[in-house]
């Protein structure tokens, strides 16, 4: 079964275009409309990572590109439940995820905790040596420029954990131009993700009693199958959940994976593609679809990322002038009609006040969810239309609906993660 998605035509004028993308230098690509059966070219131009065919093996059907590495998108077949039925397994089992595209990018030397300091906008000295953070970095107008889980192993070490974009070759620079005592480069590690409500059982059996010490955003050193790793209790799934970091993994991919396998056999483990649907009820972001470099921290619920007390960081002033002049528009969580949006969107959904003509912003991540009953999703919109509560109503092409349904601004966390983390914790809703 294929999705036939229909390209939406008469309202993106150059006007509508205009009037969403009045703040940004490189507008939304808002003209890309529908899929039409179009096929991924795979060559040796694109890097496969150490577990290309396992995941192949283990029946992946889609793909995208995401860090210049061919990304899993989906696994169970449309005649078996597709994407939805993974959820399911998701949420009541366990899972196994190949997210090798989080490439790891290692600052190493005396000087690390300096660079690492400069980049993001925390301070280092939270970051503990057996420790993770999630963290962002931003350009010098306080753009985002990725927001990984930055992660500790060695007093002298770091590791990025990346999200979509080129940010080795961004510390490079920094590393270049303030002449640290450090190098930056990728390292052959590779994560896997095991995600689901059965996840400490089977870590359980493959670390025994003292993974239940490890804390969230900690770290465990350890082997599984003779295969040294590190272990992250982090995810983004916002279920229970686990990050395994297979060092030297073009050569010990089949050894961790194989042995996944079978250790998760009892616990009923599945391989899926990273779980959208849950990050969306969860309120976790994805880099490339809710944010970018042209959107802010004020503008995506991570204010509480930066720390203006820091003496130095890149973006330092631009984020304090952004906090002070405040935001026009805003990531909101928005549910809305329609039938189940059960496949990625290839357009972007297009927000109206109600009965309205022209466009007021477009939605950026959509899915429906199984325990709101409806679609959910999350808009870039102006303030006035960002108060929870507010009445709206978005475009959706067919076989979705083909024209307009009710949408309303709602709060997020659509649905609680198991770890509230930081930001939740701090301000009592993710956007």
């Amino acid at each position: 079964m294929s999705v036939e998605v229909k390209p939406i035509s008469g309202f993106k004028t150059s006007n509508d275009l205009e009037v969403l993308d009045v703040h940004r230098h490189v507008p939304v690509n808002l003209r890309q409309s529908g899929d039409n059966g179009s096929r991924m070219l795979i060559s040796q131009r694109m890097r496969k990572s150490p577990f290309w065919h396992l995941s192949q093996e283990a029946g992946c059907w889609c793909y995208e590109v995401y860090n210049h590495m061919y990304h899993p998108r989906a696994y169970v077949p449309w005649e078996e439940g597709g994407v939805l039925k993974e959820y399911e397994y998701l949420t009541e089992h366990v899972t196994l995820w190949n997210v090798a595209v989080e490439r790891q990018i290692q600052v190493k030397g005396p000087d690390a905790s300096k660079l690492v300091d400069l980049a993001i906008t925390r301070p280092v000295e939270k970051v503990k040596v057996g420790k993770a953070r999630y963290v962002i970095l931003c350009n010098e107008e306080g753009g985002i420029i990725n927001d990984p889980v930055l992660l500790r192993p060695n007093e002298d070490e770091f590791w990025f954990s990346l999200s979509d974009s080129d940010v080795s070759l961004w510390l490079q620079a920094l590393n270049m131009t303030n002449k640290f005592d450090c190098t930056v480069r990728e390292i052959d590690v590779a994560p896997v993700q095991i995600q689901g409500p059965k996840s400490t059982a089977l870590m359980i059996d493959l670390f025994g009693e003292r993974i239940h010490d490890v804390p969230y955003y900690g770290l465990l050193e350890g082997e599984v199958n003779g295969c040294p790793v590190i272990v992250s209790r982090t995810g983004f799934s916002g279920e229970a959940g686990y990050e395994i970091y297979l060092y030297d993994a073009s050569i010990n991919a089949e050894r961790l994976w194989y042995h996944l396998l079978e250790a998760g056999k009892t616990h009923n483990l599945k391989v899926i593609a990273p779980g959208h649907i849950r990050r969306i009820e969860a309120g976790i972001l994805s880099y490339g679809q809710d944010m970018d470099l042209e959107t802010n921290p004020y503008q995506v619920g991570l204010a509480w990322q930066v720390d203006l007390n820091k003496s130095r960081f890149v973006g330092k002033e631009a984020l304090a002038r952004i906090k002070n002049e405040g935001v026009t528009s805003k990531l909101a969580g928005l549910k809305f009609g329609g039938k189940q949006i059960d496949w990625y969107p290839a357009d972007y959904y297009i927000v109206y006040a109600e009965n309205e003509t022209k466009p007021v912003g477009y939605i950026t991540s959509a899915f429906y969810s199984p325990t709101q009953g409806c679609n959910i999703g999350y808009a870039m919109l102006p303030n006035s239309f960002s108060t929870i509560g507010t009445q709206l109503e978005v475009h959706l092409p067919e076989p979705y609906a083909g024209g307009r349904v009710n949408a309303e601004v709602a709060e997020t966390p659509f649905k609680p993660p198991e770890f509230p983390g930081t930001g939740l914790t701090q301000t009592g809703r993710k956007l």
